[in-house]
C-alpha cells in the first residue's frame, strides 16, 4: 500500500512537471506575423482616421478597435515619379529614402545588393520562420522580395475574383491551408500586399453599385453624378494654385476615369472607386483573419496593416501621390497582436522604414546593421509619446531638387523649388488649426485655416522652420539643396 501511495505521488510530480514543461513551450511560441500593405491609400479614407467617411470597412475598424492606431505615420518620400517604389525599399530594408540601393530610383534591379539579404523575408527565414508574400509585381524591390520562400506575386486590379483583391486572399488562404495540412509548427511571416486601391480602380459590380461609380472609358464624356458617391473632401480644389513641377505626370494627367479633369462629377465618380476597392480589400482581409482564428492562430499573430503612401484624389487639386500634403504623405497604421493594448491611439512620429526594426523587435530578432529605422516598440508598450521629435519629407521625382517638408509639433513647412526655378513657393500650415491645409484659394474665416508664409506675425516661425528644413536635409545626407538655402 504503502509503494503504490509512493507511485501515485510520483506520477503526479511527473504530471505537475509535464504541465509546467508544457506552459513554458507554450509561453516561449514565437508570434506569427501578418504584414497587410495595400497600395495608394490616404488613411482619411478611412473612418478610423475620418469619422465622416462613408467608406465602410468593418474589419480594418475592429482592428483598430482591438489594437493601436499610429495616427502619424508617414514615408520619408520619393525622388521619383513612381513613390511605391522608394517605399516599398524603406519598408523592406530599414533604411532611409538617401540610403536606398540603385533599384530605388532606377525600378529595376539588375544585379544583387548587400543589402538584399538584409531585408524582411532573408532576416525572418534566418530566425526559423516560414515567410510568404504575394503582391503587385512591379515598382517595389526585387532583391527584397525573392527572399521570401514562397512568393505569390500578381498585379491585379480588376473586378472579379480572379483579377482582383480576392486572388491576393487565395494566395494566402492556400498558404495557410498548406500549412495546416502539413501540421506546420514554426512561426509564420506573411507579407499580405493587394495591388488596389490604386488605379485603375476596376471595382467590383456591387461594390461600385453601392458607392454609385462606374469605370468611366470615355475621355470625351464626365462619368454620371449618383448621389451616392462619396462628397468631395474639404479641402478639394479644382485645381491647384501652381503646377507641382512634374511635366507630363501621369497620376495627374493619364488616369483613367479623370484624366486632366478635377470637376466634382469626375472626383466623386473616382472617390466612389477607390472606396469600392477599399471595401473589397476589407473583406479579402476578413476571410484570411477567419481562417487565422479557425486554425487557432489569430491569438499569435501581429497584424500590421498599413499603405505604401497616401494618396490626394482631388484634394488640393490634385490627383496623385506626387505632393506633400498630409493626405499623401501620411499613411495609415493599425497593429494588432500579442501585448497590443486594445482601443488605444498614438502618436508615434514612425516612418514606414521603422517597421522592419519594429518588427524584429516584437518577434526578439536582432536587426540587421544596415537599419537606419527605429524601433517604435516603446511607443507601443507607452513607455514613449513619439520615436523622433521631427519629420523629414520629399518628393524629387520630377523637376529637381523638388519639393521637401519638415514637421515638429502643430508646424509644418513645405517647400518647391522646380520647373527650373520657374516655381519657387513656401508654404507654412499650423496643423492643430489647419488640420486639412486650407490655402487661400479654399476661402476659409479662420485666421490660421491658411498658408501663413506670408502672414508677418508667424516671420519667426518660418524662421525657425527653415532652419530646421535644411538641418534635416543635412542630417539624412538630401543630395539636394533648394534656392534659399546654404550651398
Amino acid at each position: 500500500m504503502k509503494v503504490f501511495k509512493i507511485a501515485i505521488l510520483v506520477a503526479a510530480s511527473i504530471l505537475v512537471s509535464c504541465k509546467e514543461s508544457d506552459k513554458k513551450i507554450a509561453k516561449k511560441k514565437k508570434p506569427n506575423f501578418l504584414f497587410v500593405l495595400v497600395d495608394d491609400q490616404s488613411p482619411f479614407d478611412l473612418k478610423t482616421y475620418d469619422p465622416n467617411s462613408i467608406l465602410e470597412t468593418p474589419t480594418i475598424s475592429k482592428l483598430a478597435q482591438e489594437g493601436i492606431v499610429v495616427e502619424q505615420a508617414r514615408h520619408m518620400g520619393s525622388m521619383n515619379g513612381a513613390v511605391c517604389t522608394p517605399s516599398r525599399h524603406m519598408i523592406m530594408s530599414g533604411r532611409s529614402l538617401w540610403h536606398l540601393p540603385p533599384s530605388a530610383l532606377f525600378q529595376k534591379q539588375i544585379d544583387p545588393h548587400e543589402i538584399d539579404t538584409q531585408t524582411i523575408g532573408a532576416v525572418f527565414n534566418e530566425a526559423g520562420y516560414k515567410t510568404m508574400r504575394t503582391c503587385k509585381k512591379g515598382n517595389s524591390y526585387p532583391g527584397a522580395n525573392k527572399q521570401f520562400t514562397v512568393v505569390k506575386d500578381a498585379t491585379k486590379r480588376g473586378g472579379t475574383e480572379e483579377s482582383g483583391s480576392a486572388w491576393h486572399a487565395k494566395q494566402v488562404l492556400e498558404y495557410l491551408g498548406d500549412r495546416e495540412e502539413a501540421k506546420e509548427a514554426d512561426p509564420f511571416f506573411i507579407y499580405f500586399g493587394f495591388s488596389h486601391p490604386h488605379d485603375t480602380r476596376n471595382g467590383t459590380p456591387e461594390l461600385l453599385a453601392k458607392y454609385g461609380a462606374t469605370n468611366h472609358k470615355d475621355k470625351n464624356s464626365l462619368p454620371p453624378a449618383n448621389e451616392k458617391q462619396p462628397v468631395l473632401q474639404d479641402n478639394y480644389l479644382n485645381k491647384h494654385p501652381f503646377h507641382h513641377g512634374h511635366p507630363n505626370l501621369r497620376d495627374e494627367e493619364r488616369v483613367s476615369g479623370v484624366w486632366k479633369n478635377r470637376d466634382e462629377q469626375s472626383i466623386r465618380n473616382e472617390l466612389g472607386r477607390e472606396y469600392a476597392c477599399s471595401e473589397n480589400i476589407d473583406i479579402q482581409l476578413g476571410k484570411v483573419l477567419a481562417k487565422l482564428e479557425a486554425m487557432g492562430e489569430l491569438d499569435n499573430t501581429y497584424i500590421i496593416y498599413t499603405s505604401d503612401h497616401g494618396m490626394s484624389i482631388g484634394r488640393h487639386g490634385l490627383m496623385g501621390k506626387q505632393n506633400l500634403y498630409e493626405h499623401t504623405w501620411r499613411v495609415p497604421f493599425i497593429i494588432k497582436g500579442p501585448g497590443i493594448s486594445a482601443g488605444k491611439r498614438v502618436k508615434g512620429n514612425i516612418y514606414l522604414l521603422d517597421v522592419l526594426p519594429t518588427l524584429c523587435d516584437l518577434a526578439g530578432i536582432k536587426a540587421p546593421d544596415a537599419v537606419d529605422g527605429k524601433s517604435f516598440n516603446p511607443v507601443l508598450k507607452g513607455e514613449k509619446e513619439v520615436v523622433r521629435d521631427v519629420m523629414y519629407g520629399v518628393y524629387a521625382g520630377g523637376t529637381k531638387p523638388g519639393m521637401r517638408t519638415v514637421k515638429k509639433g502643430d508646424w509644418k513647412l513645405i517647400k518647391y523649388d522646380v520647373l527650373d526655378g520657374a516655381v519657387r513657393e513656401t508654404q507654412l500650415f499650423n496643423l492643430a488649426k489647419n488640420p486639412n491645409e486650407y490655402l487661400p484659394e479654399h476661402n476659409k474665416a479662420g485666421e490660421m485655416e491658411t498658408d501663413l508664409a506670408e502672414n508677418p506675425k508667424y516671420a519667426d516661425k518660418l524662421a525657425e522652420m527653415e532652419a530646421l528644413l535644411l538641418e534635416q536635409m543635412v542630417e539624412n545626407n538630401d543630395p539636394y539643396r533648394l534656392w534659399d538655402q546654404k550651398k
